[in-house]
């Protein structure tokens, strides 16, 4: 697989970090589309590559995965109308699921790539931190594999405090119960993210998570 973001696709996002406004956009309403098109094929290739290992995932259309570049300001004292970054959440049902899944952050010195659940419904919480708890040796299993301690961290994930009510603390999995996303990520540069290989390199990142993806599907599946 050979495509990767290209270098009119970051200039166009770092443009509009310094030209956030509808008539700039209107204006360079070309370049978005040949933009966003860049990155719907991006998009595109990650699904079709993710099949090859999860076959969970099915089929979910890029359109279904892809976030609005448009941003909500009704209530944000942030008024900026327009994101500035390419995002997709690639999970089955797309990104409304409250699936694990994969995601694909594209920013101008800010890119990466992560997998697991972010931001999850305090139900679905509840149950990935039960099995968690439940099936201590099959989860570190996962998170203590060589393959996946040589690439993620979650020394820098929020965490509360203490562990949840309902869990009793002092067991080998304390830290992991008290984390409110598990989302670990690898960053990207801006000349990576251009190279022919981006794709191949960012499928080996989402092969590394597949298992956490699936341990956190099966429990919140059951």
């Amino acid at each position: 697989m050979g495509t990767c973001i290209e270098a009119s696709t970051l200039n166009f996002l770092a443009d509009l970090q310094g030209n956030n406004n509808r008539e700039w956009f209107q204006q360079n309403r070309n370049r978005y589309e040949l933009a966003f098109s860049n990155f719907y094929q991006l998009v595109l290739s990650l699904i079709a590559g993710i099949g090859s290992f999860d076959k969970n995932l099915g089929s979910p259309d890029p359109k279904d995965c892809i976030f609005r570049i448009y941003r909500d300001v009704r209530f944000s004292p942030n008024k900026m109308p327009y994101k500035q970054n390419f995002g997709a959440y690639i999970a089955k049902g797309g990104k409304k699921s409250n699936l694990a899944g994969y995601y694909i952050h594209i920013e101008p010195h800010e890119s990466f790539a992560a997998g697991g659940i972010y931001m999850a419904p305090s139900d679905i919480m509840r149950r990935v931190r039960e099995d968690i708890y439940d099936y201590p040796e099959d989860f570190l299993s996962i998170v203590n594999s060589k393959e996946f301690r040589g690439k993620f961290s979650f020394e820098d994930a929020e965490s509360l405090g203490k562990v949840p009510r309902g869990f009793e603390a002092g067991t080998a999995v304390d830290e992991y119960l008290k984390l409110k996303n598990l989302i670990p990520s690898i960053s990207f540069s801006d000349s990576s993210i251009q190279k022919e290989t981006f794709v191949d390199e960012v499928l080996q990142v989402y092969k590394a998570l597949q298992p956490l993806v699936g341990f956190i599907n099966q429990a919140i599946n059951q």
